[in-house]
C-alpha cells in the first residue's frame, strides 16, 4: 500500500531539488555502481558453484521429477523489460504490467478428406505456442521509476516557477514516512508470523534441508562472502571510510528485509538510516534506493548463477566456458528485470536455465529452501543499495554543498532586495499635484504614443516612403522625451542616491 505514494514522493522530491548536472552525474554512477557489484556477486557464485560443486544426480533421485514450468524467452523478457519501462498508461503501471506469455494456436485451415491431418490436429501435434503480450496484475515497478526520473528532472529544470509542485511532494514524503513509522512497530510481530507461515508449509524441513544442504551452504557463503568482503572492501577503497560502522548503521533495516523479503517494502526504513544513522544527503538517498531497489539485485544475481549450475550438475550435464559466461551474463540481466518483490528470482531463473538448455521444470526442486534464501539474498540487495547511495553521497558531496551555498546565496539577495524595496516604499515620493500630473502624462505618452504613430502612418498616401520616415521619427521623438524625463528624475538625486537606484545595475566597490 506505502510502495506507490512512497516511491513517487522520494523520487520526485528529491530530483526536484538537484540540478540536471548533479542528476545525471548521480545516476550515472549509481548505475557503474549496481553493474560493478551485480558482476562481481555473480563471479563469486560462480567461482563457488564450481569448486564446492554441491550438485549431485543421487540429490535429483531423492527428490523426484520437478514439475513442468513455464515457457520463457530470452528475447521476450528483454522486450518486456523495455516496454514495461516506458508503458503506454501510467495510471495503468500503477497495478498492471506487461508480460509476454504463449498460448496455443490451432491451425484454421485443414484439408478435408486428409486422415493424417485430422488424426494429427485431434492428437494436438498441430497445436502452436504463440506469444502474446498480456497485462498482468502487479505494479510496474520499473515504469514508474522511469516516468518519476523524468518529471523529477523537467521540475528541476522549471525552478521558481515548480515551486509550488517540489513543496507538495516533500510534504507528501514527510507524510509518507509518517505513515510507514507508525507501521514499522508493529513489523516485529508481522515479521515473526511471515517466517513461522513459510516454515510450516514445509512438510519434512530436516529432510529437505538434509538434501539440498550443500546447495544451502553454497548459496549462503558466497552472499556472506559479497556482503562482508567484497561490498566492504569496495566502499573502504572509494570513501576511506570504515565499512562495518556504515553497517552497524544499517541493522534495522537489514533486519526489516531479512522479515519482509522485499526490497521496496525496506524502503522506508533504509531511508532512515542512511539520513538519521549515516548522515547520508537526502537528496541522493532518495533519487539513489528507489532505483536499486528495482534494478540492484546482488544477491538475486548470485543465486540465479548458483542455483542455475547447481541444476546442471544435478542432470549431470558439463557446463562449457562459454555456458559459464551465458550464466552469467543471464543471471546479471535476469536480476535487473527482477521485481522487488518476494521470490521475484525464483521466477527470472527460468531465463537463466532456458539460456543454456538446462530442464525449466527443475526450478520447483529448490523450491522447499527457497523462502529462507530469499530473505537473505533480499538483506543482501539491501545493503547492497545502501553501500551505492553511500558511495554516491561521497562523490557528489561538494557539489551538492556548493548547490546549498549558492542558492543560500541567491536566496539571500533576493530576500535583501525585497526588503529593500518594501521598508520605507515611500520614501523620497512627492505629494506635489503638478508632479503627480506630469507623472500620469508621461505614462499615458508612452503607453499611446506607439499606436498613435502607428496609425497615422497608415493613413498615409505613400507608406512605403513615409512609414520609414515616420518610424525613424517616432524613435528619435521616443527617445528624446524618454531621455529629457530621465534626466529630469535624476537631476534632483544625490550621488549616492543615484548609486541606490535601480537604473545602476553594477556598483564598484
Amino acid at each position: 500500500m506505502m510502495i506507490l505514494p512512497l516511491i513517487m514522493s522520494s523520487l520526485i522530491s528529491g530530483l526536484a531539488q538537484l540540478d540536471a548536472k548533479q542528476s545525471g552525474r548521480m545516476g550515472s554512477l549509481a548505475i557503474l555502481y549496481y553493474i560493478s557489484t551485480t558482476i562481481l556477486a555473480v563471479i563469486t557464485g560462480i567461482v563457488l558453484v564450481l569448486m564446492i560443486h554441491p550438485g549431485d544426480p543421487t540429490i535429483k533421485e531423492d527428490l523426484g521429477e520437478g514439475m513442468e514450468g513455464k515457457t520463457v524467452s530470452t528475447l521476450d523478457t528483454f522486450l518486456d523489460l523495455i516496454r514495461n519501462m516506458f508503458p503506454e498508461n501510467v495510471v495503468q503501471a500503477t497495478f498492471q504490467q506487461v508480460q509476454t506469455k504463449y498460448v496455443v494456436v490451432r491451425p484454421k485451415i485443414i484439408k478435408k478428406n486428409d486422415t493424417d491431418t485430422l488424426a494429427a490436429l485431434a492428437n494436438g501435434t498441430f497445436d502452436k505456442l504463440v506469444p502474446s503480450v498480456e497485462y498482468t496484475p502487479g505494479m510496474n515497478v520499473l515504469g514508474v521509476i522511469v516516468f518519476c526520473i523524468g518529471f523529477g528532472i523537467m521540475v528541476s529544470q522549471l525552478g521558481e516557477e515548480a515551486q509550488i509542485i517540489v513543496d507538495f511532494f516533500v510534504a507528501m514524503d514527510k507524510v509518507i514516512m509518517g505513515l510507514v513509522m507508525i507501521v514499522m512497530w508493529y513489523s516485529p510481530f508481522g515479521i515473526m508470523c511471515l517466517i513461522m507461515g513459510k516454515i510450516l508449509e514445509i512438510s519434512d524441513l530436516a529432510e529437505t534441508a538434509r538434501m539440498l544442504a550443500m546447495y544451502m551452504v553454497t548459496v549462503l557463503s558466497g552472499l556472506l562472502i559479497h556482503s562482508l568482503i567484497s561490498l566492504p572492501l569496495l566502499f573502504f577503497v572509494l570513501t576511506k571510510k570504515n565499512p562495518f560502522v556504515f553497517m552497524r548503521g544499517l541493522l534495522q533495516a537489514w533486519i526489516t528485509a531479512l522479515g519482509t523479503a522485499s526490497s521496496s517494502a525496506t524502503l522506508p526504513l533504509t531511508f532512515r538510516c542512511l539520513e538519521d544513522n549515516l548522515g547520508v544527503d537526502r537528496r541522493v538517498a532518495r533519487f539513489v534506493l528507489p532505483i536499486g531497489a528495482t534494478i540492484n539485485m546482488d544477491g538475486t544475481a548470485l543465486y540465479e548463477a548458483v542455483a542455475a549450475i547447481f541444476i546442471a550438475q544435478m542432470n549431470g550435464v558439463d557446463l562449457s566456458i562459454g555456458q559459464v559466461v551465458t550464466v552469467s551474463l543471464t543471471a546479471t540481466l535476469a536480476s535487473i528485470g527482477a521485481a522487488s518483490v518476494p521470490s521475484a528470482g525464483l521466477v527470472t531463473m527460468l531465463l537463466v536455465l532456458t539460456a543454456v538448455g538446462l530442464p525449466v521444470k527443475d526450478v520447483s526442486l529448490i523450491v522447499a529452501v527457497d523462502w529462507l534464501l530469499d530473505r537473505i539474498r533480499t538483506s543482501i540487495n539491501v545493503l547492497g543499495d545502501a553501500f551505492g547511495a553511500g558511495i554516491v553521497d561521497h562523490f557528489t558531496k561538494d557539489q551538492l554543498a556548493l548547490q546549498d551555498e549558492e542558492h543560500a546565496r541567491l536566496h539571500a539577495a533576493h530576500d535583501h532586495d525585497s526588503s529593500n524595496n518594501f521598508t520605507n516604499a515611500f520614501e523620497g515620493s512627492t505629494t506635489k499635484a503638478g508632479d503627480i500630473i506630469l507623472a500620469l502624462y508621461a505614462g499615458l505618452f508612452a503607453y499611446n504614443g506607439w499606436d498613435i504613430l502607428n496609425f497615422g502612418a497608415e493613413e498615409l498616401e505613400n507608406p512605403k516612403r513615409t512609414l520609414p520616415i515616420a518610424a525613424l521619427c517616432g524613435i528619435g521623438i521616443s527617445a528624446l522625451v524618454f531621455l529629457s524625463m530621465n534626466v529630469a528624475y535624476f537631476a534632483v538625486l544625490t550621488v549616492e542616491e543615484f548609486k541606490q537606484s535601480d537604473v545602476v545595475a553594477v556598483v564598484s566597490h
